[in-house]
């Protein structure tokens, strides 16, 4: 079962994701803030993390930036509202970006895309 931390400021899209990414055999940690979310990946490993762009007094990028740096085994989905930041190269960093919508069908095709991308890197001799 793979991990899932998705970082998003509002409760609601928190618990919307959490509950459809459960249902899709997932096991999903949650996290409000930046901060938040540092404190979560102490001494635990996720197979991913999907993260907003912004959230309150802090930038989703920056969070973004922290977690390549310091977890580059680890892929990041960016999920925004704002279709724009696609085109933010700091967004590149990412391994992938999803507008967010209330039907999550996008978001969860891209998270199996990037596991199963990641799955490949991990087996030996690939």
């Amino acid at each position: 079962m793979s991990r899932l931390l998705v970082v998003d400021d509002e409760a609601n899209i928190r618990l919307l994701y959490a509950e459809e990414l459960k249902d899709e055999g997932y096991e999903v940690v949650t996290a409000a803030s930046g901060t938040e979310a540092v404190e979560r990946l102490q001494g635990t490993t996720f197979d991913l993390a999907v993260l907003d762009i912004k959230l309150k007094n802090e930038s989703g990028i920056e969070l973004l930036q922290k977690l390549v740096k310091e977890r580059h085994d680890m892929p990041v989905i960016l999920c925004s509202a704002f279709s724009c930041y696609k085109d933010d190269f700091s967004a590149w960093l990412a391994d992938g970006y999803v507008v967010k919508s209330g039907d999550l069908t996008e978001l969860k095709q891209e998270i199996a895309r990037v596991l199963a991308k990641k799955a490949l890197k991990v087996k030996p001799g690939v």
